[in-house]
């Protein structure tokens, strides 16, 4: 999975050396404004993250009475004026409210999500008069039946179905249904996170490896709010030990049963934890089969697991980001922690805490504490990529 918000591509930047008696040129005017506005952009790149500023809402309205009459339907909104600023570092400003149609149509049955997006355009590329003096950096309001580009800054989705006629305002904002604008997804303008960490859950021969999984997206959402600094995939991948595993800082397991490995699927593992890969082992504290085989498995790798306890006190996992004296509880009973070569050992269900309790009995204080120690392992798994990483060829 690519990274939704690449850092700069590196190249030696090139500036206009001025002296003495230079001739001063349309070239080489244009050549020193070129390289103050690509030194901003890189600046906006490298410490934050596209996104809206302020302003561009957008509603639902009647169609304009000045279009033409096949025109005249049930699909129009409204864009409000605003300013955002898209992967590049470029602005966006929308000074006046614009009307547009959705002309998206569908044949088939499958609803289809549309995308209206705003996207920066550069008056260079327009074909503007040589002869004008002053030309003004403007827009493009888009609609695109995938998923934003990569230039693209999304104002609203709308998920629309066969014979769809209405462009509505949606009853409850929070869970807009056919035909709704959807303005849930559109992203501010914010400082970049250092680190985003994407965590994939093992799926194995146990019927209860996937019992954490909605809890795994819950805690993943939270991270952004919890530790501004990271942040998690919004989406947690599936996979076998016979996928590729290297794109994935961490794999989570669960389960009963005693891990198993082939030839092939150990040299797999081995290789992930040496190229930096982090595996957390969510084991109940009833799963005895599981908690041995992984603690035979950490042996026979030769990083045996060692408890915090008995690691420095000032072990990463213990103390970065959030300090931790005592780990949480979960159903009352203590969680253990256990670590070596990358792998960490969870005896207690941790991730159980992370997500919705449907009795509605477990408190914030549980759920805050648990998530916490969990934005800890995310940044272990994080740093620890990142600097062996940095470390090889």
């Amino acid at each position: 999975m690519t990274h939704p918000f690449p850092t700069p591509t590196i190249a030696a930047m090139q500036r206009q050396q001025v002296k003495d008696g230079l001739l001063l040129t349309a070239e080489r005017w244009q050549r020193a404004h070129d390289y103050n506005r690509k030194r901003q952009n890189l600046h906006y790149q490298s410490l934050n993250q596209p996104g809206i500023v302020c302003g561009l809402g957008v509603r639902a309205i009647p169609a304009p009475e000045t279009v033409a009459a096949e025109y005249r339907d049930d699909r129009w909104v409204q864009i409000q004026p605003g300013i955002a600023i898209d992967l590049e570092g470029n602005l966006i400003i929308i000074p006046e409210q614009i009307n547009f149609r959705i002309a998206t149509e569908l044949k088939e049955s499958e609803p289809v999500t549309v995308y209206l997006v705003a996207q920066y355009r550069d008056p260079d590329q327009l074909g503007t008069a040589p002869d004008q003096e002053i030309v003004q950096e403007t827009f493009r309001i888009d609609e695109r039946s995938s998923p934003p580009g990569r230039s693209d800054v999304e104002l609203c989705r709308i998920l629309l179905v066969a014979q769809q006629t209405l462009i509505s305002t949606p009853t409850d904002a929070f869970f807009p249904r056919y035909g709704d604008l959807d303005l849930r997804y559109r992203r501010q303008a914010q400082a970049r996170p250092q680190g985003l960490v994407q965590v994939a859950e093992i799926s194995y021969d146990d019927e209860n490896c996937s019992q954490n999984f909605f809890n795994l997206t819950y805690f993943l959402r939270a991270v952004e709010d919890i530790y501004p600094s990271l942040r998690g995939t919004d989406a947690v991948a599936q996979v076998t030990w016979d996928d590729d595993l290297y794109p994935y800082e961490l794999l989570y397991m669960t389960g009963y049963k005693s891990l198993s490995l082939n030839a092939h699927q150990f040299s797999m593992l081995s290789r992930y934890l040496k190229t930096g890969g982090t595996l957390l082992v969510d084991a109940p504290t009833g799963a005895t089969e599981l908690i041995q085989s992984i603690q035979s498995l950490a042996h026979t790798l030769q990083t045996p697991l060692k408890s915090l306890k008995e690691s420095r006190r000032d072990h990463p996992l213990r103390i970065k980001p959030f300090l931790f004296s005592a780990l949480p509880m979960v159903n009352k009973t203590r969680l253990q922690l256990l670590s070596g070569g990358g792998i960490i050992l969870s005896i207690g269900n941790l991730a159980e805490s992370w997500g919705l309790d449907e009795e509605m009995l477990r408190s914030r204080t549980d759920i805050r504490t648990a998530q916490e120690l969990g934005v800890n392992i995310l940044h272990f798994a994080w740093k620890r990529r990142q600097m062996i990483d940095l470390q090889s060829a």
